[in-house]
């Protein structure tokens, strides 16, 4: 007998009047938000204009959710295309299915569109809202929870998961919460990319990098960890060996962009260096005008000084002459 777990929602939506409600679709709508209020702060941080990020992040978000559930359809197909199924299904985001492999994919796509628009450079861009991903997956990872989906193996442990759910061949019981497992690990990846970037001034994609490689080390193990129908290659579940691939990936851009670029990007948004540097021109004019002013009035109240010695002098001199005769 469990002594103590987690326990599932009852249901995953809620309807206010004919409006459905969905915990899934507010994780992740809670997630971007978050991601853009972080990825505008740390933005204007590095000297960029407020309001740019969520700008490129119309061009990222939609491409995002689009790729992560390509990923997804692409690799679960049976889901929807084998037979009993309703492809239709698909196209239904709001019931889950978002594969974080496609969703960095084209939302980076997107945010390239969105960079080249703004005359930006796509990695410093990508730096700033690294910490900002991380928290949004912190986030969404909830709405699995929502929906009794993507748990680990049976267990007995005191935060075991309990499913009560039996549809799609979901069998009844306590597990391992991997969502949660997950959540809290993008939450230290957050926090490491912001504590590295600061310590180390990251730049030019590294930030990006280290947030992709420190996700990967995480998920490689998560994904281990659980149990529902996946495709295997050589005995380990497809994202584990995307997780892997990634991981080396990352690092080797870490290696070689520390090397051939080191430091950081000392303009990231060209037109917020330009309008800081006019408004610095307009201070030191104005500064210089008044300087001018000062000096002109100084030398005119000098002028005047020597004008009134001089009426003095010669009113003594005539005093004198007129003495002596």
């Amino acid at each position: 007998m469990e002594l103590a777990f987690i326990p599932s929602p009852s249901r995953g939506v809620l309807y206010l009047g004919p409006i459905p409600l969905r915990g899934y679709a507010f994780c992740i709508i809670i997630g971007v938000f978050v991601a853009v209020w972080l990825g505008n702060k740390r933005w204007i941080a590095r000297g960029g204009r407020a309001g740019t990020v969520a700008d490129i992040a119309v061009w990222a978000v939609p491409f995002g959710l689009v790729g992560g559930r390509l990923y997804h359809v692409i690799t679960d197909y049976e889901l929807y295309f084998s037979e009993g199924r309703d492809w239709v299904d698909a196209f239904k985001i709001w019931e889950g299915g978002l594969g974080i492999w496609g969703a960095i994919a084209l939302g980076a796509l997107g945010a390239w569109i969105g960079c080249r628009r703004r005359g930006i450079p796509m990695p410093a861009y990508a730096d700033a809202v690294a910490p900002g991903i991380a928290f949004a997956q912190a986030i969404g990872r909830w709405g699995n929870w929502f929906n009794q989906e993507l748990y680990g193996k049976p267990t007995d442990l005191p935060w075991a998961l309990e499913i009560t759910s039996s549809s799609d061949g979901r069998v009844p019981g306590t597990y391992h919460p991997t969502f949660l497992y997950e959540s809290l690990w993008c939450i230290g990846v957050a926090f490491l990319v912001i504590w590295a970037d600061r310590r180390f001034r990251l730049g030019h994609g590294r930030a990006f990098a280290l947030y992709v490689a420190a996700y990967c080390a995480g998920r490689a193990w998560i994904e281990y960890m659980r149990v529902d129908d996946a495709h295997h290659i050589l005995g380990l579940r497809l994202n584990v060996w995307t997780a892997i691939l990634v991981f080396l990936l990352a690092v080797t851009y870490l290696v070689v962009s520390s090397k051939k670029r080191p430091g950081r990007e000392d303009v990231v948004e060209p037109g917020a260096v330009t309008s800081g540097d006019d408004a610095d021109a307009g201070e030191k004019s104005e500064d210089k005008g008044t300087s001018e002013t000062g000096a002109s009035a100084d030398a005119g109240k000098d002028d005047g000084n020597k004008d009134e010695a001089d009426a003095e002098a010669d009113a003594k001199d005539e005093a004198g002459s007129g003495k002596k005769t």
